[in-house]
């Protein structure tokens, strides 16, 4: 395994996985998706993300002493090496179907926003072309993949930086606006809590949705250049940033606009522009949303091409999949993912107002699991190391299983949540129809080694 590992060409440098991990976390979940949260919770909706944000750095944190204690692993193989094929094969199709999902997700998303300028054109045509983009640059060299993803994240990192300025001196009143009192939205339209605890609690799949993307520095391991060395600054950098950026702009956009009147059909961003009258600020905003849910998509097309290539190393998926090509990419993977995709973008097509709303549940649905399984698969493997990496999780093993009861809280909660039923079927069949197949496979392995 070490020696295939090996052909995929060390490419990345650290600034390449540090925003390449921040461009998965910061797309849809929170340019769209806060609309969600918004609805479900109202301006409580930073509780529910502040505590995601710690869960997250456990699970970071977990997933980077786990690297640094086995170098050249990435996630599906440390999963594999915890708990061996069956539980490597469910959770590593789940994850591939995850992002496929994501990366659906967030081309319907960038469809969405180019209808802002050009509202006859049907949802599924502009996702197509969105789609036949970030195909293309993922057939580039991983360098150039990571150069451009550098570049693609930092526009929308500099963009929220200035969402942020500017709403704050537009809630402060530095700069003037039609806005009275922005302060009130806060305690009005039924207050802080308008859907009590309960819904804060409910906002939470979509805000792991949200969040879904950080264990990409995990993926990008084996491509990363003095991965060990560089591997803790990327963590604790990745985490404090999202953290700030999904709730300073929330805070911002509940006070500038009562939270009742976030709409689904636009940002909330551009929402936001729109109502301050700048003249030109929601086409620039849209622009940048456009740069960031490609951005994310990008990500998700390398998340999944690399997990295939990394479960074919392990025989938990077709060995096809383990060739590269010429310039050291999992073409196949990225052909197959390619092909579910433009079918999920026919989905968009025959169910357009339907699709995004469903696809949104799912990937939250697996993102729990699999954060679930790094963690438990840290509680595994942390007796097997031969020293003790320098950078580890503190006051384990109690953080590690804070963080495994937490998830799996809000996961129970999401699964008997009736206004779930459609996410939660789907994604429990998917959970036991891949269950199944690791049985199947798992004995033709078995009766082929005997043969």
């Amino acid at each position: 395994m070490e020696n295939n590992q090996q052909n995929l060409k060390k490419g990345l440098l650290p600034r390449h996985v540090q925003f390449i991990a921040l461009a998965g976390m910061i797309g849809t979940g929170i340019f769209k998706g806060s609309s969600d949260t918004l609805a479900i919770a109202g301006p409580s909706v930073v509780i529910a993300y502040l505590i995601g944000g710690l869960l997250l750095f456990i699970i970071m944190a977990a997933l980077g002493e786990m690297a640094l204690a086995f170098p050249n692993l990435n996630v599906q193989h440390l999963v594999n090496k915890a708990f061996g094929f069956q539980v490597s094969y469910i959770v590593g199709w789940l994850y591939w179907i995850n992002w496929t999902l994501v990366t659906v997700v967030e081309l319907l998303a960038a469809g969405s926003f180019l209808q802002f300028w050009f509202p006859a054109i049907p949802l599924w045509l502009l996702s197509f072309l969105c789609a036949v983009v970030i195909v293309g640059i993922n057939l580039t060299q991983v360098k150039n993949y990571g150069e451009l993803e550098f570049w693609f994240a930092g526009i929308k990192i500099i963009a929220l930086i200035a969402f942020i300025v500017l709403g704050f001196s537009l809630l402060l009143g530095i700069i003037p606006s039609s806005i009275r009192d922005p302060l009130a939205n806060y305690t009005a339209h039924g207050g802080f809590f308008p859907h009590g605890m309960g819904g804060t609690f409910s906002a939470f799949l979509v805000v792991m949705f949200s969040y879904g993307g950080a264990e990409l520095i995990g993926v990008a391991l084996t491509e990363t250049k003095d991965a060990e060395r560089v591997l803790p600054k990327i963590i604790k950098g990745a985490v404090w940033r999202v953290i700030i950026f999904y709730i300073l702009p929330i805070l911002i956009i509940c006070g500038l606009m009562p939270w009742d009147k976030v709409s689904g059909a636009d940002s909330p961003f551009v929402q936001v522009f729109s109502t301050t009258g700048l003249p030109g600020a929601a086409h620039i905003m849209n622009f940048v949303l456009l740069t960031a849910v490609l951005s994310a998509a990008n990500s998700g097309i390398y998340a999944t091409s690399r997990t295939l290539f990394s479960m074919a190393q392990s025989g938990v998926a077709p060995r096809g999949l383990a060739k590269l090509s010429a310039k050291g990419i999992p073409l196949t993977g990225i052909m197959l993912t390619s092909i579910c995709i433009l079918a999920a973008v026919y989905l968009a097509y025959l169910t357009p107002s339907e699709v995004i709303g469903y696809l949104m549940t799912i990937p939250g649905f697996t993102v729990m699991l699999l954060w679930i399984s790094i963690c438990a698969a840290q509680l595994k493997l942390r007796p097997l190391y031969k020293s003790q990496p320098a950078f580890n999780v503190k006051w384990f093993p109690y953080t590690t299983i804070f963080a495994i009861v937490s998830l799996s809280i809000i996961f129970i909660g999401f699964v008997f949540n009736p206004n779930n039923l459609i996410g939660t079927s789907v994604s429990l069949a998917t959970i036991g129809f891949l269950i199944i197949l690791s049985f199947i496979v798992r004995r033709k392995s078995v009766n082929e080694i005997l043969v």
